[in-house]
């Protein structure tokens, strides 16, 4: 009876643990998931990675806005496969796998470009087709989708194909401003009656350099970054 009684006496004093709360859809963290890689950790300025498509397809806003939307079609969708398999993924072969994946996924919108935008598809040529090889896929791939759970992996495909993307297009705004005098086609300056004479230094790849270059300060003389040794 004695054993029974402390058995109970025991079972009473046991504190029930309390479950814990499911995080918030978007939630401070997932928010910086998505917001960091727009900023303060933007794949382009602060990693340096996809500088080639930065470089060769911003001569035009057109043709860059269909590489933003494959990048960032690419990215996510990857990034949610590759999460959701992780753990059938053996690690010998998860590069691999990863590859296939975005090879898929690219393949697949080459062929929606060809069959729909079949113009933008010659202008944007083999580019879509390195995006299989852009660092900045694969690294996320590596760094957060076999680690993550699949809407967390989402966010950070979605955060950094943005930030990827509003890059190439604002270098691709100014290369074609005053490269060509229009955007998207448009002719600015004849519009507003100003003589302009195009500036050959912005379809050259230099002119990329040099507004890639003056982004990268701006952005770091904003937040205040400095390179440590």
């Amino acid at each position: 009876m004695s054993e029974v009684a402390e058995n109970i006496k025991t079972t009473e004093t046991v504190a029930v643990q309390p479950k814990k709360p499911a995080e918030p859809l978007l939630s401070k963290r997932r928010k910086r998931l998505m917001s960091d890689p727009l900023d303060e950790d933007n794949p382009i300025t602060v990693q340096v990675l996809g500088i080639c498509s930065a470089l060769a397809v911003t001569t035009q806003m057109k043709p860059t806005l269909v590489m933003a939307i494959a990048v960032i079609f690419v990215i996510v969708f990857a990034n949610l496969i590759i999460s959701v398999l992780r753990n059938l993924i053996p690690n010998r072969v998860r590069i691999i796998v990863q590859l296939s994946v975005i090879a898929s996924l690219v393949v697949l919108v080459d062929q929606v470009l060809k069959a729909y935008f079949f113009d933008v598809s010659k202008l944007l040529s083999v580019f879509v087709g390195l995006i299989i090889t852009n660092c900045i896929v694969m690294g996320r791939l590596e760094a957060f989708a076999m680690g993550n759970k699949p809407y967390d992996s989402i966010l950070d495909g979605l955060g950094s194909g943005l930030g990827y993307s509003w890059i190439i297009l604002a270098v691709a705004f100014f290369r074609e401003l005053f490269g060509s005098g229009a955007v998207f086609g448009f002719p600015v300056f004849e519009s507003l009656g100003l003589a302009y004479e195009n500036n050959g230094l912005m379809v050259n790849s230099i002119g990329a350099f040099l507004i890639i270059g003056l982004i990268i300060w701006a952005q770091r003389w904003r937040n205040g970054y400095v390179e440590h040794n």
